[in-house]
């Protein structure tokens, strides 16, 4: 926390141009402290590699860098026990960092900023942040998330539901056709990331302010002690892109989108008018005054949170959208969007793996919901085409024979031979083998289809993709 008996000694770094203190408010106003000090490993890692830099280049004697390395390591020691006074006077979490290591090591501290700007210090920071997060916490449940939907799609490969378009009941399907469609929209996501993360893995770090630097510099040498693919090419567009921000946020949004979807599938299946599944107890909530009630919370949260996130990124376009180049005040205001993006991630992804690791299916209402909806209708309309009826022609008659059907309130399947043998001669004993659900779902027996067999070796590639 912030010591304000100890903001009001600070020296600010800049002040020799100032003949007035900043006003307090303004202090405060402009502070970034409070949301970007969670970027501190970056920032210590930043000026490690930076250390190590100009000692190459005899900035800074072995000495001086070993000086600095070791009390950055003794700083992020103290930031981890939770004892570092973190000041609101001293802006940032890289004006705190850098002013406590000048008092602990002296004017070798004074030395590390040689060459470098906290414009570019805090693009660079900030990149580096999101690279760990998308390594670190993002990827890894990302995965876990796929996981446990190929896991079920395997499981339930041959487990029968109504597939709609419309909300309306349309053509069989299986259970694991379906968490295998969820699971290619991940793996979609999950390929935008990795290319988002190529972008993300540039080095801004030597663009200085916006000009670049007089020092003989190694950005290369940098770039590979961090772990960048390379530095930037250049100076201005180091410091003031934000581009790779916003593409993480318009990729979380598609992610987002995606899981929204699933979640309004998963509210409806667990109502009571569906009851196909059971989210299992610890992802749902009571009612204060019904006791009956067993409210899907999770999904739902995961619902109304993909507007956050849409929020996000709208917030973070509009930051940059009138911004001339290079670096302005305004990009201050791209990490609370970022960094809550960045949470809401996380959080989703981890509480849908657990959730879909442990979802229980209601089989027997799934198939009984396939039989109320005629769902058979066009293997009845494809069975009369195999037998010579024009297509348009096996439309109409079974068009005819579901109007029977909704009339008596039966299925298709539960007609009798001479019935379905009303509407056309073309109809044999051998109908009812299409009629059936089981026979439906296995005639779509092709990459991508439905059968249990291809939903098996969907699932087995899947894996392998993971």
């Amino acid at each position: 926390m912030s010591d304000p008996k100890q903001d009001k000694a600070v020296e600010k770094p800049w002040t020799g141009r100032f003949t007035e203190p900043t006003d307090a408010f303004v202090e405060a106003f402009g502070a970034s402290v409070g949301f970007d000090q969670r970027m501190y490993r970056q920032d210590i890692a930043g000026s490690v590699a930076h250390a190590k830099m100009l000692a190459s280049i005899e900035m800074l004697t072995n000495d001086e860098r070993d000086m600095i390395i070791s009390g950055l390591g003794e700083i992020k020691a103290e930031i981890e026990r939770g004892e570092f006074q973190w000041s609101i006077a001293l802006e940032d979490v890289h004006m705190n960092i850098e002013k406590r290591l000048t008092d602990k090591i002296g004017s070798a501290g004074k030395k590390l900023h040689t060459g470098r700007s906290r414009n570019d210090q805090v693009a660079t920071d900030v990149r580096l942040y999101l690279r760990d997060e998308i390594d670190s916490a993002i990827i890894p449940e990302l995965k876990r998330l796929q996981t446990a939907l190929i896991e079920l799609a395997e499981r339930e490969a041959e487990t029968i539901m109504p597939g709609f378009t419309h909300l309306q009941t349309a053509q069989p399907i299986t259970f694991g056709h379906h968490m295998l469609a969820w699971n290619e929209m991940l793996q979609r996501d999950s390929e935008r990331l990795v290319d988002c993360r190529k972008r993300t893995n540039i080095m801004p770090l030597g663009s200085a302010a916006l000009a670049g630097t007089t020092y003989p510099i190694d950005r290369d040498f940098t770039a590979k002690e961090l772990g960048f693919d390379r530095p930037c090419n250049n100076s201005l567009d180091g410091v003031s892109d934000r581009d790779f921000a916003i593409e993480f946020l318009s990729w979380a949004s598609l992610l987002l989108m995606h899981m929204s979807r699933f979640s309004e599938e998963l509210i409806l299946w667990s109502s009571s008018q569906f009851d196909w599944v059971d989210l299992g107890d610890s992802f749902c909530t009571g009612s204060s005054i019904m006791p009956q009630k067993k409210n899907p919370d999770v999904p739902e949260l995961v619902r109304g949170k993909t507007g956050r996130v849409f929020g996000s990124l709208s917030s973070m376009l509009m930051i940059m959208k009138g911004q001339p180049l290079a670096y302005n005040k305004d990009n201050q205001e791209d990490k609370e969007p970022l960094f809550d993006t960045i949470d809401t991630v996380r959080g989703c992804l981890k509480v849908y793996a657990d959730m879909m690791a442990q979802i229980t299916l209601k089989p027997d209402n799934m198939r009984d919901a396939a039989l109320r909806g005629f769902a058979t209708a066009t293997d009845l309309a494809d069975y009369l085409v195999r037998n010579g009826v024009p297509f348009r022609d096996a439309h109409e008659v079974v068009g005819k024979a579901v109007a029977l059907g909704v009339k008596t309130g039966r299925d298709l399947s539960e007609m009798d031979l001479a019935e379905l043998k009303g509407f056309s001669d073309a109809i044999g004993d051998d109908v009812f083998e299409v009629l059936t659900l089981e026979g439906s779902v296995a005639a779509r027996d092709h990459l991508g289809g439905t059968a249990p067999k291809q939903v098996k070796a969907a699932a087995a590639r899947a894996k392998l993709t993971l």
